[in-house]
């Protein structure tokens, strides 16, 4: 018995062969190289350097902020070339073939009136107004009213969109993590969102395209940005499409429109006072001193 164990010691004790050996190695040699890249933040850097291409970075930079570079270029050179052509005379001079275009082909010329006032906000070009008093003068105060609302929120969402893509997630994460009066800014906004969006669509002052530009700056989410938007258009829109729809009786007296209508005192006031009933919520807050309601 002491002999078969001492038979089988030599086998457990056996060398390995030179392949097994080289085999061995290598394989410690790579379990080191692993461990070493993964446990040393040198060699995670360097692993990821080897997988990351550099030059990506300023690329996505750049392909981030190329729907707003396009929306201003396009912004500029339509100001400067369309700025003869969508006005009020252009209108008069083609209503006839408008209405008789709008008789034979109602769906079709719906479609591309929506489609044209996207595109005239999406891109900040001269003529929204006008485009507003053709929703009237063709499709009468309503459904012209809901025509002109629904292609000016569309094209409102569109530059939105653009400008919080290119510009607004950055800003809108510097100002959260900045201290001061900045953040002190930008906790105000966050706390009154509802308030300040449909004040800035109420208030005939603020440009439409500022109103557009402010929120997505200040990360607003799109869902607030477009309900907002939407229903706080909606008096001035009434407005002007109302004066549109009446404009058949300006074009046989052969006079213009009164587009300063919005701010005279019967029109003006039931708008300011939609503009203290936004700003009710954020003027209890400020008495009651409570952050919610």
């Amino acid at each position: 018995m002491l002999q078969a164990k001492a038979a089988t010691l030599p086998e457990l004790k056996q060398p390995f062969t030179s392949d097994q050996a080289g085999v061995i190695g290598l394989s410690a040699k790579a379990r080191a190289v692993h461990l070493g890249c993964s446990q040393s933040p040198k060699g995670t850097k360097e692993m990821t350097e080897m997988t990351n291409n550099p030059a990506k970075k300023p690329q996505n930079a750049l392909v981030r902020r190329l729907p707003i570079i396009v929306i201003l270029c396009v912004a500029l050179v339509g100001g400067y070339f369309l700025r003869d052509y969508l006005t009020f005379d252009t209108l008069r001079d083609n209503r006839e073939a408008l209405i008789a275009f709008r008789d034979s082909n109602y769906l079709l010329m719906v479609t591309l009136f929506i489609a044209a006032y996207v595109v005239i906000v999406a891109f900040s070009l001269p003529g929204a107004t006008i485009m507003t008093l053709t929703g009237g003068f063709l499709f009468a105060t309503f459904p012209g009213a809901l025509f002109n609302v629904t292609g000016a929120t569309l094209g409102a969402i569109g530059i939105f969109m653009a400008a919080r893509w290119g510009l607004g997630e950055k800003l809108a994460a510097r100002m959260e993590s900045s201290d001061g009066a900045v953040k002190k800014i930008k906790d105000g906004i966050d706390e009154n969102q509802w308030s300040m969006l449909f004040l800035i669509r109420l208030v005939p002052a603020v440009p439409f395209f500022v109103a557009n530009l402010v929120p997505a700056l200040v990360g607003v989410s799109l869902s607030r940005f477009a309900i907002s938007t939407f229903v706080g258009i909606i008096p001035g829109a009434v407005v002007y499409t109302s004066v549109g729809a009446g404009l058949g009786d300006v074009f046989a007296r052969g006079e213009n429109p009164n587009l300063g209508i919005i701010f005279e005192p019967q029109i003006l006031l039931p708008i300011l006072g939609l503009c203290a009933l936004a700003l009710l919520p954020v003027i209890l807050k400020a008495v009651r001193g409570k952050k919610g309601l």
